[in-house]
């Protein structure tokens, strides 16, 4: 994981900017290589906008590493009730990122229509920081 001067983490945009100058790359290069306008790649890589997941994809693919790799670069978990199924799903190698991702989404709609756990968005960790604690909920339904 890269870190700044004071030891945090560095923002996806930090990261996204570092690997395109590295690349050689304008930022007009990159945004049309990842399909996004160049205001919109500017806001992401100055911190003021986190890209979606299609779009977090898109910038990957640019770079030719995986959103995983960006997000763990960057010191952000996706935090996911732990399953069985969701692990499997995650750790199919036969399947792409996107239809990890599709699979995992449509599993979690059909465990929120049941009245499971919602999905948690992406939190940033600080350098040394653990992970959030688990909250004691009650699991009989």
């Amino acid at each position: 994981m890269s870190e700044d001067a004071q030891g945090f983490p560095e923002s996806l945009g930090e990261i996204v900017r570092r690997q395109r100058e590295l690349s050689e790359l304008s930022m007009r290069q990159f945004a049309a290589m990842a399909g996004i306008s160049n205001p919109y790649l500017s806001q992401i890589e100055r911190g003021l906008r986190e890209p979606s997941e299609h779009v977090a994809e898109a910038i990957a693919k640019a770079l030719r590493t995986s959103v995983d790799a960006l997000y763990k670069e960057a010191g952000i978990d996706e935090e996911r009730p732990e399953s069985a199924v969701a692990d499997a799903i995650a750790g199919d190698p036969d399947l792409t990122p996107r239809q990890r991702q599709s699979l995992l989404t449509s599993y979690e709609a059909f465990l929120l229509a049941n009245g499971g756990p919602r999905r948690r968005r992406r939190q940033r960790r600080g350098a040394g920081e653990p992970p959030p604690a688990e909250s004691d909920q009650d699991e009989s339904r």
